[in-house]
């Protein structure tokens, strides 16, 4: 690989010019004060409402049935996983 002197210079690019906050929340509809973030109310409403509309609706058994492992193997496989990914967990373990 051959050495340069000297580094071309890098080319920043500036950032499109952003809203205001009141701006944002009145293009989304939103009420100002209201929360409505990473873990908004309404976000939680719509999950809330999804989960009861598939226990509902849905054949939970079969399901199940579907998503039980095919194999020995693959049943060792799944606890493995499920273990290493609760070691990296704040809660359980």
């Amino acid at each position: 690989m051959p050495s340069n002197d000297r580094a071309a210079p890098r080319e920043l690019q500036q950032q499109p010019a952003r809203d205001s906050d009141e701006q944002q929340q009145q293009q989304r509809g939103g009420a100002w004060g209201q929360v409505e973030a990473g873990g908004s109310y309404s976000a939680g409403r719509n999950y809330q409402d999804n989960v009861r509309r598939y226990l509902e609706r849905a054949d939970v058994q079969a399901d199940a049935e579907a998503a039980r492992p095919r194999s020995e193997s693959e049943a060792r496989e799944l606890e493995q996983a499920e273990r290493e990914g609760r070691s990296h967990s704040k809660g359980e373990r």
